[in-house]
């Protein structure tokens, strides 16, 4: 295995993964500037959220015009990470980050890893032809792009490296990926922090802790760890249940709707109709910020009362209809919008800490639908602390074993 790591084949590769890395951090970092730029606009404009049939037709049209095979997103870079040939049109860094930038300005209900992961895979392809990388070299430095972007796009960058690694192929890790991926991994975030862009930070309400480890204190407790494994098998059922539905409102929409243009207005039509419905906004776009006092968000899931029992349920769905019917972005933030929702629902059923569960739920839907599990346990002592490490572990290993074969890439092989 070290051997592996330390392959000379690997080390230009890392080598190139900085500049490579600076380059997707500040596209990243733009991006962000302009996601955050184009949510709180809509939420002076409510008016907006009428013109996101209209969006979606531009959205459609512009992939149409200029996509090229960029319109198959994270799976053509996971594919040509595995089979190189077809190559990622240097065109899909800012096709992908204009077109997510449109659907958040309208409402749409998606997140931001795709478009990071797009951004990723698209300028290390590009830099790759620079630096006369080709073979095992342009494929290790694809899988750092992904690092690069990911780490970038959420603040942490371990788990990007991880996920970059352990997304490829379930139950098998590309050892000599290593080193190239936590150089994205780091890079790609440290160019995002010396560009002054914040990411969204979230706590856990720390309870005694009953065990120490190399001098953190670890909360260890039976009955809490078996509620934390029973909430793991909803948070895995779920994951499976997201990926199936925007699979099938994809096939869905293209079987009854002959009109391919017209999938995507239908799509932004269903999407007005469920906000006039439900009669708030909550569901819209990323679910990060709050559009008025009080709103729904992933925050507000950490803290008690912070989420209705369905709003796991209807994030499902407006995201599901959202990238089902050919909008752009990502599934991931989504994903931590239902896991942490799901969570909060689950601790008053349990009488367990919400925040906890709130923080459970974030990793474990997004470890089901998307097979990484040592990346999301990762993820979870990045994002909340070190404290919580063991049942971190444990519900990502429940959920990614009880959320079926189906995943949210159709590229991902199975080992």
């Amino acid at each position: 295995m070290l051997k592996n790591i330390f392959n000379k084949s690997a080390i230009r590769p890392a080598l190139v993964a900085v500049p490579v890395s600076v380059a997707i951090g500040s596209m990243v970092a733009l991006f962000l500037v302009l996601l955050n730029w184009a949510i709180h606009f809509r939420f002076g404009h409510i008016w907006l959220l009428y013109l996101l049939p209209l969006a979606g037709i531009g959205i459609h049209f512009l992939y149409k015009l200029y996509g090229s095979s960029a319109g198959r997103g994270n799976d053509l870079i996971i594919d040509e990470i595995h089979e190189p040939g077809a190559g990622v049109p240097k065109r899909m860094a800012p096709l992908i980050l204009i077109t997510t930038v449109i659907t958040h300005l309208f409402g749409g209900s998606a997140g931001r890893e795709g478009t990071a992961v797009q951004i990723g895979g698209s300028v290390a392809n590009w830099l790759a032809d620079v630096f006369k990388l080709d073979g095992e070299g342009r494929k290790l430095l694809l899988t750092a792009g992904i690092a690069a972007g990911f780490g970038a796009v959420f603040g942490t960058p371990i788990t990007g490296a991880m996920f970059a690694i352990e997304v490829l192929t379930v139950g098998r890790l590309k050892h000599d990926a290593l080193i190239p991926c936590l150089v994205g991994g780091l890079v790609g975030h440290l160019t995002v922090w010396a560009w002054s862009v914040p990411h969204t930070h979230y706590h856990i309400d720390v309870t005694p802790a009953d065990y120490r480890f190399y001098g953190y204190q670890l909360h260890l407790n039976f009955m809490l760890m078996l509620k934390a494994a029973v909430a793991a098998i909803c948070f895995g059922v779920v994951s499976y249940g997201f990926a199936r539905a925007t699979h099938l409102v994809k096939d869905s929409f293209a079987r009854l709707v002959k009109i391919s243009w017209l999938i995507p207005a239908f799509g932004g039509v269903v999407i007005v109709l469920l906000t006039f419905i439900i009669g708030k906004p909550d569901y819209l776009s990323l679910g990060v910020a709050p559009e008025y006092p009080g709103a729904i968000t992933i925050p507000s899931a950490f803290y008690p009362g912070g989420a209705d029992a369905s709003s796991w349920i209807w994030k499902l769905v407006y995201t599901s209809i959202t990238l089902g019917t050919g909008f752009k972005g990502g599934e991931v933030t989504p994903l931590f919008y239902i896991g942490a929702t799901l969570g909060n629902a689950l601790a008053g059923v349990m009488s367990a800490p919400v925040s906890l569960f709130a923080a459970l739920g974030f990793i474990g839907v997004f470890c089901g639908a998307t097979k990484t599990p040592i990346a999301c346990t990762i993820m979870g002592w990045e994002l909340f602390g070190p404290q919580y490490l063991i049942y971190f572990a444990v519900v990502c290993l429940v959920a990614y074993l009880s959320s079926g074969k189906v995943g949210i890439y159709s590229a991902q092989r199975r080992r």
